[in-house]
């Protein structure tokens, strides 16, 4: 090796090594740049216009009434006071409101599908199309919020989880448009296709809070920040325990904080995603990216995920201080397979505490052994300071590909208590290991007898 090959080879491992350190000042810079949304003095509150909170009367037209009315009065403040307020059908946001449930407020949807019709532009599992409109819908809105201590239930749990087993010839369908670029005007689906709407949507949004109100019983994903900017989610809680129903879902979202949530949810807690196979990959001028979660209360399926669909890429996703408060299959899980294409880079983790688990740190770009043609970018990502009681599988698993390997990762100060695997890593390189303890911690090494 010459001298100028080896300067080559420290000057790449010395960066390797700095960028493993969690960098602080990009996330201040991050949460600095969100702003939050700012609203007019305008308030309705809804017993006056004559929404009734009795769990039996249909407030659908009030509610569209007190959007209109901030609309005219260009914004304002929607209190929604204590009871139960049945609506049949879908809330549209306009820009400038904040609907505010106070405490003891509770907001209950219908679950007749009709209701949630003329179909609407929205996204399922990464693909543009008109379907259901979400529950609570916004698209071209800025400085919009929902806060308060009250709740909104997605009565999800009968007839649009029944959905679940009938959608499949309406997800092929999705997908193939997807892969074939059918126009958006042309994927129509609604009913017959048994694709479940989202509870909240914010689509091509800026300046949006979601603040410490409790979400239950979503028809699907329950939080979904579709195309949308200069996010802040606190405070919330979550019991969402049907199918699908992932707690936070940014897609191609971009300057998102998510801080001090409760989760318990039926499928992931916060699942970042930026588009499916063909029509992501043509939108990768718009990845998700700028993500800070901290201060969570992780439980349901798995905790902070990149993927599956996330063909325009995520970069710069910095999670730090979370914990469970029970169960999760994997702890973090970072999932491509080779039809998404696109990259995942840039992702910090320090100071996580995982109770048991399936997996504790799982990073793979062969998801489900699918796809061809398309491998992903995995790289630059950073464990440090990660505590778990019990992975029943495995504590640490990269699975890249042999012409496509996972590279610069680094794991230090990694503390598993007990695993059946402790480290399974296939086509990776640049793996750097500190302070990593599997199982009991080695002591010196005893005298031959």
């Amino acid at each position: 090796m010459t001298f100028k090959h080896f300067i080559f080879l420290f000057l790449s491992w010395a960066s390797f090594a700095q960028s493993t350190e969690f960098p602080s000042t990009k996330v201040d810079s991050i949460v600095n740049r969100i702003q939050l949304p700012v609203f007019p003095s305008y308030q309705i509150n809804m017993v006056k216009l004559g929404a009734k909170g009795d769990s039996i009367t249909n407030n659908k037209l009030f509610f569209d009434k007190a959007m209109a009315l901030c609309k005219k009065n260009k914004g304002g403040t929607i209190i929604v006071p204590k009871g139960i307020y049945k609506i049949n059908g879908p809330i549209h946001f306009v820009s400038n409101v904040n609907l505010k449930l106070e405490k003891g407020a509770k907001i209950k949807f219908s679950d007749t599908p009709t209701d949630y019709l003329p179909m609407v532009l929205t996204s399922w599992e990464g693909t543009m199309l008109y379907n259901y409109s979400p529950l609570i819908y916004a698209n071209e809105c800025s400085n919009i919020a929902i806060t308060g201590e009250g709740t909104i239930d997605g009565n999800g749990g009968k007839i649009w989880k029944s959905f679940k087993a009938k959608e499949g010839a309406g997800k092929n369908r999705s997908r193939d448009m997807n892969h074939n670029s059918t126009p958006f005007e042309d994927r129509k689906f609604g009913e017959g296709y048994f694709l479940r709407p989202q509870m909240i949507q914010f689509l091509n949004c800026k300046n949006i809070l979601v603040e410490n109100i409790h979400i239950e019983n979503s028809p699907f994903w329950c939080l979904h920040l579709l195309k949308s900017q200069s996010i802040t989610v606190r405070g919330v809680h979550y019991k969402s325990l049907n199918h699908n129903n992932d707690g936070i879902d940014p897609e191609y979202a971009k300057d998102v904080l998510i801080e001090n949530v409760t989760f318990d949810n039926g499928d992931d807690n916060v699942a970042i995603k930026a588009g499916r196979d063909h029509e992501g990959r043509a939108n990768s001028a718009t990845p998700s990216e700028n993500i800070v979660i901290r201060n969570c209360k992780f439980k349901g399926l798995h905790g902070v995920v990149i993927g599956s669909e996330m063909s325009a890429g995520v970069q710069n996703v910095f999670v730090e201080n979370c914990e469970t408060a029970g169960y999760l299959k994997r702890g973090i899980y970072l999932k491509t397979n080779a039809d998404r294409g696109g990259f995942i880079r840039n992702v910090f983790v320090r100071n996580v505490k995982l109770d048991e688990v399936e997996d504790c740190l799982y990073i793979t770009a062969n998801y489900h052994g699918e796809g061809s043609g398309f491998q992903s970018e995995i790289s630059n990502i950073s464990f440090s300071n990660i505590t778990c009681n019990k992975a029943t599988a495995s504590g640490i698993v990269i699975q890249g590909f042999p012409d496509k390997k996972v590279r610069n990762i680094s794991f230090n100060a990694i503390n598993i208590k007990w695993a059946k695997n402790a480290i399974s890593s296939e086509n990776a390189k640049d793996v750097l290991l500190n302070e990593v303890v599997i199982g009991e911690k080695a002591t010196v090494p005893t005298a031959a007898k």
